[in-house]
């Protein structure tokens, strides 16, 4: 279950807060970003910004302030004293900016993934139409578990992350219908011979070891499959993608309040 630390609600037109609205379902766009650290860094922040606004272009949702409106409200909302390892939440429609935070836990090596057919509205944006995945994650453990989308026998994403398979130490990832998150293309930029394929369920058995990439999660090892009885083989890759990601965490600079 969630531990929010801050739920807040802003009208766009003038910044005056409201009731909290959490706007899933909303036409809009979101972005999920790791603030960590006491003096509090964001992982990736200015790249989950640039999305957040070229996605929301998009989406026709466009103000000429609204760079600076959500800056001032990620900026009145921290504290610079306070110790964070926690997600922020930013969500945007054309009414309403809301902002959360919520504890992140680190994903265990224990962890399942559970097949559930769906394809998300427009996946290739990060947006709003999450309901049906919220209510999967509800009765999980994040820390240890996380749903799979198939569409067409296919897998895609999962509720939270993106997807890498390792088969004969090298990288697949799914050709299409998913959005492309900050941390998959940190190591997308790393790797570079990352294979783009349809990764079929029939077979998935021929994986050795199946990755999640995220804010929330990092990267994650994928232990098990059960409903196809798929183990994993080794941790190779995931030790690998993992001297990055800290490699990475350890570079982060400090968030400027301004």
């Amino acid at each position: 279950m969630a531990i929010y630390l801050l739920k807040k609600s802003y009208q766009l037109k003038d910044l005056k807060e409201i009731k909290f609205h959490d706007l899933w379902e909303e036409h809009g766009i979101f972005t999920t970003m790791w603030i960590f650290g006491r003096p509090a860094k964001i992982l990736f922040f200015e790249n989950h910004l640039k999305n957040l606004l070229k996605s929301l272009n998009v989406y026709r949702i466009k103000n000429k302030f609204l760079k600076k409106n959500i800056l001032d409200i990620i900026n009145n909302n921290l504290s610079k004293k306070k110790k964070y390892n926690h997600l922020l939440r930013i969500a945007v429609n054309k009414r309403i900016i809301s902002i959360s935070l919520r504890r992140r836990f680190k994903p265990k090596l224990n962890f399942n993934l559970k097949l559930v057919k769906l394809k998300r509205e427009k996946p290739q944006f990060k947006n709003l139409k999450y309901k049906k995945i919220l209510s999967y994650l509800s009765n999980m453990d994040n820390s240890k578990s996380d749903i799979a989308l198939i569409s067409n026998e296919k897998i895609l994403e999962t509720g939270t992350s993106n997807l890498l398979f390792v088969k004969d130490q090298k990288f697949f990832t799914p050709k299409k219908d998913y959005y492309e998150g900050n941390t998959y293309k940190f190591f997308r930029k790393k790797i570079r011979k990352i294979s783009k394929k349809d990764i079929l369920l029939k077979e998935i058995k021929d994986y050795d070891e199946i990755l999640l990439l995220g804010s929330g999660k990092g990267v994650a090892s994928v232990k098990t499959i059960n409903e196809i009885k798929w183990k994993r083989k080794n941790l190779k890759k995931f030790k690998f993608l993992s001297k990055y990601y800290d490699a990475e965490i350890n570079k982060c600079n400090s968030y400027n309040f301004k």
